[in-house]
């Protein structure tokens, strides 16, 4: 199915592209998400007339994910979980656990935004985090895993 992009999607185009995808991946999570539309001939040309307030749109969001991204830069958060004598959690801290914790500190982050290269942290220790605020604005902080005795 062709599809006209809506806004940027990481690895497949940017904003008024013409791309062609899976039916489903189209009906299922782009057209509900509203990240693109059916390329018909009266959507192509209801995207042009749209397009310069799309772009407006597209450069404000860039823009507030740009400034969250500085204020986010280089912080430290602490999340404190159980754990045994040697170092090891009982359970661990996932990308939830960290979203949870910014949401405390004032910051709006969903859970898919926070990445989590190795999986969940599983160990008392430092661990350098990425937290994508939009496609092209990555930030990485540092989470900090205390342990708390039993």
């Amino acid at each position: 199915m062709q599809v006209i992009l809506l806004e940027k999607v990481v690895n497949l185009g940017n904003l008024g592209d013409i791309v062609r995808v899976k039916d489903g991946y189209a009906r299922n999570f782009l057209i509900p998400s509203k990240r693109a539309r059916r390329a018909t001939q009266t959507a192509i040309a209801e995207f042009e007339a749209k397009r310069a307030e799309l772009e407006k749109a597209a450069a404000e969001k860039l823009a507030a994910a740009q400034a969250e991204g500085e204020k986010l830069s280089g912080l430290t958060v602490q999340i404190t979980q159980k754990s045994g004598v040697d170092g090891r959690l009982f359970g661990s801290v996932t990308n939830a656990d960290i979203a949870e914790a910014l949401a405390g500190q004032g910051f709006k982050v969903e859970k898919a935004q926070v990445r989590l290269p190795n999986g969940p942290l599983k160990m008392v220790g430092d661990y350098p985090i990425s937290v994508s605020l939009h496609t092209d604005v990555a930030v990485d902080i540092t989470v900090s895993v205390l342990g708390e005795h039993v």
